[in-house]
């Protein structure tokens, strides 16, 4: 029983809340980014290479040309397809920057509201002629 009670005590612990909480948030964060780098970013980099389709890039080791990936990896031969890498540097460079946005975004919102506190009003008028007859009184 003591075992079981330990591991609900430490489940329900905020770390472990808040932990958890990030990485669904985080697994959700990580679709939308994928979205917008697959669905908007990616087509426009397509448009301004003309068109070139970074994953079919590849090098034959075996010496021979074929005409793409597919009829290389279907006759067998080993390639070492460098336009994955390239693909990926691309993506990481892209979702990099799109992380580095939001978070700017969300410091700035963050900068915002803690200095939204009001000053301390000072004394009225009425206080500080209060406080000068108080005193000429003495």
């Amino acid at each position: 029983m003591g075992f079981f009670s330990d591991f609900k005590a430490s489940l329900m612990k905020g770390d472990v809340l808040s932990l958890a909480t990030a990485v669904v948030i985080g697994g959700a964060f990580g679709k939308i980014v994928g979205s917008a780098v697959d669905d908007v970013i990616m087509p426009i980099v397509g448009l301004i290479t003309g068109g070139i389709d970074f994953t079919q890039k590849f090098v034959s080791l075996n010496g021979t040309s074929y005409e793409n990936l597919a009829a290389a990896k279907a006759a067998g031969a080993s390639v070492i397809t460098y336009g994955n890498l390239v693909q990926a540097i691309i993506n990481f460079v892209i979702i990099s920057l799109f992380i580095f946005i939001v978070l700017r975004a969300a410091e700035k919102a963050k900068k915002k509201e803690e200095a939204a506190p009001a000053a301390p009003a000072g004394p009225t008028q009425e206080e500080l002629l209060t406080q000068i007859r108080d005193l000429l009184k003495k």
